[in-house]
């Protein structure tokens, strides 16, 4: 697992020439309702072990969480599942309100 900030994957989505990543966000829906990147996808991380089938495991996918513990589990378990392009967005949603967008709030 490779570890992102929240200043890196902003320019990471601002960069055309750079494949984007999927966004996993493993929060609760009612988080979700709270503050979200645009373009994420949702999978809480109970549903992980159900539904990790459902990512491609070539893909770069970054895990997101409220502040990078959840996320930092998800993507340790995805590993495990052989995927090879795994980031966990330190600090979470939290960081990328604080840190890119703040208007998207904080909780």
């Amino acid at each position: 697992m490779q570890i992102l900030t929240a200043p890196a994957l902003a320019e990471w989505l601002a960069d055309s020439a750079r494949p984007a990543p999927v966004l996993l966000d493993v929060r609760e829906p009612w988080e979700i309702e709270t503050a979200k990147i645009d373009g994420s996808i949702s999978i809480p991380m109970a549903q992980i072990p159900a539904r990790s089938e459902e990512l491609d495991d070539d893909a770069q996918i970054v895990c997101i969480c409220h502040h990078g513990a959840r996320s930092a589990q998800v993507a340790m378990f995805l590993e495990s599942r052989g995927h090879t392009q795994v980031f966990n967005l330190q600090g979470g949603i939290d960081a990328w309100s604080r840190q890119v967008d703040p208007k998207v709030p904080t909780y």
